[in-house]
């Protein structure tokens, strides 16, 4: 419950970036801002400040106002209307890839396991194919190549900018590491006796596989889900922080860790920041996925504990 409660609040900040750079902040975190001037104790002072060497300059630190709490960044941009922004796209990303993983790999999985035979072979031995390779340096080269051409298939075009480019390339890459469990799952549930039941009562393949195998598959669905976005949180900012996934004039967390990497000595918050938010999000999605997985397994969460109980017994 504390970590639902952290990533509720997580998402209520990203819904709330309009209000806050509008209304509180009140500047446009995409439009640079090099000769912007701000009030900081009553003094205007400029958004971009002359290094007292006298070579080059600094953007304001944080000033914990309303303007410019965490700073800004070598653009004079606005660091924490920037950090919400950024919030938004990298859940909108990672939620996104998520739901197509999970529909993806439960098509998949299900006919692997109902049908088996050469359908199970050919599916299993693609699957196979894809998680042989890294799954870092599958996205990367999925992202250099489609970032120079979008995608083009058919009725299927998305241009090189938009977030649907790293939300496909996010999605496809980790299909097989939800593919496997849900098609062992559907192994397992096809040889049971109220499967058997229902074939011998003249149940359709339409009606086993909507009415018997999908309703038991979909616990499996949701205790990854949460796990599955933690882990596109952190591709997606892997990839966004190489330049290779969310694309200008879109934010997000990876984007910003990149802005920030220049400032590390004298602004160090500006990567800090999405740094933290990136660590806490994925922190209270993982436990809130242990949660999803002990809510629905029960019986397996007594089972682990008898198990435990038992060493502490014989040690």
């Amino acid at each position: 419950m504390a970590s639902l409660v952290v990533l509720l609040l997580v998402v209520l900040s990203a819904v709330a970036a309009p209000f806050y750079a509008t209304h509180i902040a009140q500047t446009d975190p995409f439009e640079s801002n090099l000769s912007g001037t701000t009030t900081v104790d009553g003094k205007v002072v400029p958004v971009i400040q002359p290094n007292p060497s006298g070579l080059g300059s600094t953007p304001i630190g944080p000033t914990l106002e309303r303007h410019y709490f965490l700073g800004a960044d070598s653009q004079g941009r606005d660091v924490m209307a920037r950090l919400l922004y950024g919030g938004r796209t990298s859940l909108q990303v990672s939620i996104a890839a998520a739901v197509l993983t999970a529909v993806i790999a439960t098509v998949l999985g299900l006919a692997a396991g109902f049908f088996g035979g050469w359908g199970d072979a050919v599916i299993s031995r693609g699957l196979d194919v894809v998680w042989a390779f890294p799954v870092y340096l599958l996205a990367i080269s999925l992202s250099t190549v489609l970032l120079l051409q979008g995608i083009s298939i058919g009725p299927l075009n998305v241009d090189p900018q938009s977030l649907w480019l790293p939300i496909i390339i996010i999605g496809l890459v980790y299909v097989p590491y939800l593919a496997r469990p849900i098609r062992g799952e559907a192994l397992s549930i096809r040889r049971r006796e109220y499967v058997e039941a229902a074939i011998a009562q003249g149940a359709t393949n339409r009606q086993l596989l909507f009415g018997e195998l999908l309703p038991n598959v979909l616990p499996v669905v949701l205790v990854f889900t949460p796990l599955l976005i933690a882990t596109n949180i952190v591709t997606e900012a892997s990839l966004s922080y190489l330049s290779i996934g969310v694309q200008p004039p879109n934010a997000s967390w990876g984007t910003i860790v990149q802005d920030g990497q220049s400032q590390l000595y004298t602004r160090p918050w500006v990567s800090i920041a999405p740094g933290v938010l990136i660590a806490v999000t994925v922190l209270a999605l993982n436990v809130f996925g242990d949660g999803v997985r002990d809510a629905l397994d029960p019986r397996g969460v007594m089972r682990v504990r008898r198990r435990a109980g038992r060493r502490t017994e014989t040690t």
